[in-house]
């Protein structure tokens, strides 16, 4: 029996061999002896589907083919509402985190900053921007995750079935961040009208008095002035949201949850969902916090460029609001993906089970006969 030998143990020490197989972004560090596999015939269609949820979508009670126009097309539903609700539904939390960043001086605190805002405008005053946080989130949500499973598809055609596997965290991140460039660019113009709305008291008290005022004060530009820096901050955290999240629910299945993904319930399937969508979300708000920062400043500004804006807030002035926005986002995340996978589940699409190694690289491998 042919079998091959990992790099790794050969160039390095053991410890720091099972560290690096332990780390669930590791890339695959494997030396493959090529040997002759009988080609795989495509489907009909073309598409050689080499994700493992494709293998589902041929025996399960699915509504429609993975890959097809509708599933893209439910995905970007289920993105809809993941995104746009519960954007939507923590509205007060974002105003004050959005008012800690443009101004630390006066809303020192989170509870300090919800006391002041009750004080000045009321409870009313806490659903500022909550339309153009609808609107703005809504489209954010339907480019995100329809394009996100359109990417991944195209990627692992690209790849096969084998680097598909081996290279699977690349896979997430690049498919994420490719989904967020356009996402952002669906996003940027409500974005800006809900910071200066939130963050400039008298300047307009709602989306149909703001987006004319900036659009006769600076033009198109006072829209998508902030996609930059938005880039910066969402697709940081897009790439951090789906790669981790991908693989947290990877590690419970394999460490945490006992019993196999297919013997689970809906309902447990959900649960394994959310909570990895949680874990996700902290680390989402912390690698993306310091351009959420600029961004928050940057809309409130008129004239104000990104580099300016991140030389005034200084090292320390970027981090302002942070445990607000952990706060946030984790919540965020966690219901967003919980929503999204029911829309999955309530519409009977596909859904990937737990990535699986190929019997070929299996054999390559030596790890059977």
């Amino acid at each position: 029996m042919k079998y091959l030998t990992p790099v790794l143990d050969i160039m390095y020490p053991t410890t720091l061999t099972q560290l690096s197989r332990a780390n669930p972004f590791n890339a695959p560090l494997f030396s493959l002896q090529e040997i002759e596999e009988p080609k795989q015939s495509l489907p009909a269609n073309g598409q050689s589907r080499n994700l493992a949820a494709a293998a589902i979508a041929d025996s399960a009670d699915v509504s429609c083919e993975f890959g097809s126009t509708k599933y893209y097309a439910l995905c970007g539903f289920g993105g809809i509402l993941s995104c746009g609700l519960t954007h939507t539904a923590v509205v007060p939390l974002d105003l004050v985190k959005c008012r800690i960043q443009v101004d630390p001086d006066k809303y020192k605190s989170i509870g300090k900053g919800f006391s002041l805002t009750l004080k000045e405008d009321g409870a009313r005053g806490l659903a500022k921007g909550w339309a153009p946080t609808f609107i703005g989130y809504s489209m954010q949500g339907l480019c995100k995750f329809g394009f996100y499973e359109m990417f991944k598809i195209f990627y692992s055609d690209m790849l096969g079935e084998e680097n598909t596997y081996l290279w699977r965290t690349s896979l997430y991140l690049a498919a994420s961040a490719s989904a967020e460039f356009f996402a952002d660019i669906a996003l940027a113009p409500m974005e800006a009208c809900k910071v200066r709305i939130q963050t400039c008291p008298g300047y307009a008290n709602n989306l149909r008095q703001c987006a004319p005022k900036m659009f006769a004060e600076e033009g198109v530009w006072a829209f998508y002035k902030g996609v930059v820096p938005l880039w910066m901050r969402q697709i940081p955290y897009t790439m951090m949201k789906f790669a981790c999240f991908e693989r947290t629910v990877e590690l419970l299945y394999k460490h945490v949850v006992p019993k196999p993904r297919a013997e689970c319930t809906k309902g447990e399937q959900l649960i394994v969902t959310f909570t990895a969508g949680y874990i996700a979300g902290v680390f989402c708000a912390i690698v993306s916090h310091p351009a959420d920062s600029v961004v928050s400043v940057l809309n409130k500004e008129s004239g104000s460029t990104a580099a300016q804006v991140l030389k005034k807030l200084g090292p320390k002035g970027v981090w302002k609001g942070l445990v607000a926005r952990i706060i946030m986002i984790g919540t965020l995340t966690a219901l967003q993906w919980f929503i999204y996978d029911s829309v999955k589940v309530y519409f009977r699409l596909p859904r990937p089970p737990p990535p699986e190694m190929p019997e070929s690289l299996k054999k390559k491998l030596g790890l059977t006969e």
